[in-house]
């Protein structure tokens, strides 16, 4: 594996990891705000914080007039119609099954990166992203296999999953002409702009009569550094090298770092059946990240693939 290989794989993991405590931040800021008020205010700390360092480093690009559209349409799939989706579908469903849908990405992923930008998708890379699934269904299901759950809250969550797809379609496209300071920067900044007419409309009132909350708004700093710009610095730079398809397979590891998390901090019970289905999830990670390497017709290694 060479060393940008590891360094990608890492990346998505830490995008992984940090969008996991997103799930349960949300649900901390919403004991006092209202799902837009959380997500703008997300958005702003966010946008402000990755401008200044991105012109403390001198890396902020000003984007070609061809480009206005993408910028555009990127920010509004990923985080507008995204954050619509998931912030007001944790309003009807746990933390877990929210985490289970999102997991559903790396299953449709695929078939869009295949389409818009002709990735390839192996036989192995493709039992390793069903494999991973199955893994996420013992993690996030109880022992007869099901869950109860909203069936506004699941449509809510495929609204966010099938935004974050584009998203990062149209991600791939501008990765190679921008960097990713710029491309956070922006896409921040553009989501505050599509969120503020229904803030005003929506919260606003309701944001002024509430009183500051110390624990609420802590989780919306913690959004904001760590889910909303930690989080999509690594994703970008994965996506940069490892491609759309490979990297949102660590997203199925969502649900699993949820659990995990849900077992320390919250004291929930982790378990025999999740643990097994941990192991299956990180089995299947590994599957989708292989691919045989032929060389003079003959079969030399098998390693992770890399493009």
């Amino acid at each position: 594996m060479k060393n940008k290989d590891l360094t990608a794989i890492l990346s998505a993991l830490g995008a992984a990891f940090f969008w996991s405590f997103s799930f349960v931040w949300f649900k901390i800021a919403f004991i006092a705000y209202k799902p837009i008020t959380v997500v703008i205010l997300r958005l702003a700390i966010a946008a402000l914080l990755i401008t200044i360092i991105a012109w403390f480093l001198k890396r902020l690009q000003r984007p070609e007039k061809r480009d206005y559209k993408l910028f555009f349409f990127m920010s509004m799939f990923e985080p507008f119609l995204y954050f619509l989706g998931e912030s007001y579908g944790l309003q009807y469903v746990s933390s877990t099954v929210a985490a289970v849908i999102v997991a559903t990405i790396p299953l449709l992923t695929p078939v869009a990166a295949w389409y818009f930008h002709k990735e390839k998708v192996r036989p192995m890379n493709l039992l390793g992203l069903i494999f991973s699934f199955v893994g996420v269904a013992l993690v996030v299901l109880n022992g007869s296999f099901r869950f109860d759950a909203s069936p506004l809250g699941v449509g809510l969550e495929f609204m966010a999953v099938l935004s974050a797809i584009a998203y990062a379609i149209i991600l791939k496209n501008l990765a190679s002409r921008y960097n990713t300071l710029t491309i956070i920067a922006y896409q921040n900044f553009i989501g505050v702009v599509l969120f503020l007419p229904i803030w005003l409309i929506v919260d606003v009132k309701d944001f002024i009569q509430t009183p500051f909350h110390p624990q609420a708004f802590r989780a919306i700093v913690l959004l904001a550094v760590f889910s909303s710009t930690l989080a999509f610095v690594f994703f970008t730079q994965s996506v940069r090298q490892i491609g759309v398809t490979r990297t949102n397979t660590f997203i199925n590891l969502i649900p699993v770092f949820v659990a995990i998390l849900a077992f320390f901090i919250l004291k929930d019970e982790l378990g025999l059946q999740k643990i097994v289905g941990i192991i299956v999830v990180v089995t299947g990670l590994f599957l989708s990240q292989i691919k045989k390497k032929e060389t003079n017709g003959r079969l030399k290694a098998v390693e992770v693939h890399r493009k």
